[in-house]
């Protein structure tokens, strides 16, 4: 299938043929590595064409260099901009780590190490 027609479609309808292609490929595949698959360039068109529906709806969602304004993107929940704020107001709570932060214990000496040095 070419781009050109492909470009006609709605993105539900480019998201229903992403999936019958990606099930096309599979079958394809499969069919293939069973020795019962005629024609094997099938393979190869069907994951151009997958590719050709993925960059189409890649391209539906990404903002275009021609001025166009792309769709816009379904509506974020607001849930996670108010955990946000939260992480961000906890973080300036917090102490400092250089400030309060406890020395760290000496070293204690390994059975190692005690006996390299009881042998020298």
């Amino acid at each position: 299938m070419k781009a050109k027609d492909m470009r006609e479609k709605s993105p539900e309808d480019l998201r229903e043929l992403e999936k019958s292609l990606a099930r096309d490929a599979f079958q394809a595949k499969l069919k293939n590595f069973t020795n019962r698959l005629d024609d094997t360039s099938q393979i190869r068109k069907l994951h151009r064409d997958l590719a050709r529906v993925k960059t189409l709806l890649v391209e539906l969602h990404r903002p275009s260099r021609t001025g166009k304004q792309p769709k816009p993107p379904a509506p974020s929940k607001p849930a996670v901009a108010s955990k946000a704020k939260a992480v961000t107001a906890a973080a300036k709570s917090s102490p400092k780590v250089g400030a309060s932060a406890k020395k760290p214990a000496a070293k204690t000496k390994t059975a190692k190490s005690a006996k390299s040095e009881a042998g020298k």
